[in-house]
């Protein structure tokens, strides 16, 4: 088993891969990895509140900024004769000019939006849902059907959540809603261990958000774990899967979430 799509989360040092794209065979589909560019955030935001003179040993062998990281953005398509799964919507044009480049990379593929069957959402933060409206607010896979897990979209969905997410992430709220309102009659709701379409089952793997979801594709020696950002970034999710992460909600259960599929993974 080898783990997949960890959109927005792994980001290497030295020049960017951006557009780079990964392919493999599980099962009957066809696994492909794609850019949506990257996103710029603050090195504090990742790495705040750590035991700082372990933190700067684990982090010496990548040479990191000192001011700003640019996390990369890869999603995981899957293809076979019936369907074209897309894991996540990326970032669209609204969230950050050096991310939503999906469309571009897709195209690049020989697939284009009206192709797509099917958008499964690992979780609601704007890099991954936001890509489903255009400028113009028009669905941009106006074809696909849409599915999420149900803890993820009944708190999406609370209009409490705008006022107790805190106020850095007041605006992934809204920015929610409005996108949730526009697919909503195209939506399938899920829970852990469902199968979501044939040959993929979905995990509760909480944390980053309340209700994120990962996705085992496939079976046997061939499996992968579509991972979204349950694992968080690479420099330290596996030395210390342990230590608390920035970028989770809830960083305690991300934590554990993280152990728990790292020993699966290790299976």
């Amino acid at each position: 088993m080898v783990i997949a799509g960890m959109a927005g989360a792994a980001f290497a040092h030295g020049p960017l891969r951006s557009f780079a794209t990964t392919s493999a065979q599980t099962g009957d589909y066809v696994f492909l990895s794609v850019s949506d560019g990257n996103l710029v955030l603050p090195r504090s935001f990742f790495f705040d509140g750590l035991p700082q003179e372990e933190l700067a040993q684990a982090l010496t062998p990548f040479n990191l900024p000192h001011d700003q990281l640019a996390p990369p953005c890869n999603l995981a398509l899957l293809r076979n004769k019936e369907r074209v799964v897309l894991f996540d919507a990326g970032s669209g044009p609204a969230f950050m000019p050096s991310a939503g480049t999906l469309l571009d990379r897709l195209e690049a593929l020989g697939v284009t939006p009206d192709q797509v069957t099917d958008v499964v959402f690992t979780h609601g933060h704007p890099d991954h849902l936001w890509g489903v409206l255009d400028d113009f607010d028009d669905l941009v896979f106006q074809e696909a059907r849409y599915h999420m897990g149900q803890v993820e979209w009944e708190y999406w969905r609370d209009p409490k959540t705008v006022d107790t997410i805190g106020a850095a992430r007041t605006a992934f709220a809204v920015g929610a809603a409005r996108r949730l309102d526009a697919i909503e009659d195209r939506m399938n709701h899920f829970v852990d261990g469902a199968e979501v379409l044939p040959g993929i089952m979905a995990h509760a793997s909480f944390g980053h958000t309340p209700g994120h979801m990962s996705f085992e594709v496939g079976g046997d020696s061939d499996a992968l774990m579509i991972g979204g950002d349950a694992i968080g970034n690479h420099h330290l999710a596996f030395a210390r899967p342990g230590w608390a992460s920035g970028s989770d909600q809830d960083p305690e259960l991300g934590a554990q979430t993280r152990q728990r599929l790292l020993d699966k993974l290790a299976k």
